[in-house]
């Protein structure tokens, strides 16, 4: 049985409970952030945390912890998580108790829940992924909110076609983000990544300066129309990492088989996440990375 933080206490996860009056239940106003572990070290936690206030910040959410004092309890809260060989770590901030069930009052509650990090089929990494396009987008996609409507739905859409993720594609046929990752593909020799109306993933943000020596990264739209010019694709995020993109839709990428430089890329955050989890410093990421 796992243990998380519930709003000031440690409790099993079977007794993790809140209010059902909670606006994060009635209107699904709250925000939330995502990370794993690397030999139990919390993946740039502090930048996870910002982006948590960042959230916040857009939605009009009052958070009532500082940075420091939530990285403390998420690091508590993996140590009371021994058995786990990784920890998948989810910390939710609510929308707190409204007096007239809409409107936050500054209430919110912090939860931090702690899981064993699943693992991913390795077929996914070795043969490539396939990935569709839905006419969709983010509420606020600065913001991680809890309001999660397009994400469930592209996801089924994604499972529905046996596909692994889905991706936001807009009227004006820009590939924005997926559900749950960001998106990167190479045209033309160059990295290409869509930098605005998109969430600044983390993940991303380490790959990118991973990667700035290696190859010319290129921030623009990016149009469903070029997918036909793709050499290589790949999404990242904490839970995928950095997984290579084989199809879009019925649209077959490159050779269809992953190409040389995202194994490259692959292999630098393989490395760098092996020496991040051995307490080895970190990249100094950018502040646009939360």
């Amino acid at each position: 049985m796992d243990t998380y933080y519930i709003d000031g206490q440690f409790v099993s996860d079977d007794k993790s409970f809140i209010s059902a009056k909670d606006i994060i239940v009635l209107r699904g106003f709250g925000v939330f952030d995502f990370l794993i572990t690397y030999r139990k070290r919390p993946f740039h936690l502090e930048e996870h945390v910002g982006r948590l206030e960042n959230s916040a910040k857009q939605i009009g959410l009052e958070l009532r912890h500082t940075n420091s004092e939530i990285c403390e309890i998420v690091r508590e809260t993996v140590s009371r998580n021994p058995r786990h060989t990784e920890s998948a770590i989810r910390m939710v901030y609510t929308g707190g108790i409204s007096s007239d069930g809409l409107t936050p009052d500054g209430r919110g509650i912090l939860m931090v829940m702690v899981t064993q990090k699943p693992d991913l089929p390795p077929h996914l990494y070795t043969q490539g992924a396939k990935v569709i396009t839905v006419d969709a987008g983010r509420f606020l996609p600065a913001a991680k909110s809890t309001c999660y409507l397009s994400a469930v739905h592209a996801t089924l859409a994604a499972k529905r076609q046996g596909a692994v993720e889905a991706l936001y594609v807009d009227r004006d046929d820009r590939i924005l983000e997926g559900a749950t990752t960001n998106f990167f593909c190479f045209i033309g020799g160059r990295l290409v990544t869509p930098p605005r109306d998109v969430l600044s993933g983390v993940t991303r943000s380490v790959v990118i300066e991973l990667v700035k020596d290696l190859y010319e990264v290129e921030a623009r739209d990016v149009r469903m129309s070029e997918a036909g010019h793709m050499q290589e694709a790949f999404i990242t995020a904490s839970n995928k990492e950095v997984m290579p993109v084989v199809g879009v839709d019925d649209l077959q990428i490159g050779n269809g088989r992953v190409g040389e430089r995202v194994r490259k890329i692959m292999q630098a955050f393989r490395d760098y996440t092996n020496s991040y989890g051995l307490g080895e410093s970190g990249l100094s990421l950018p502040a646009t990375s939360v």
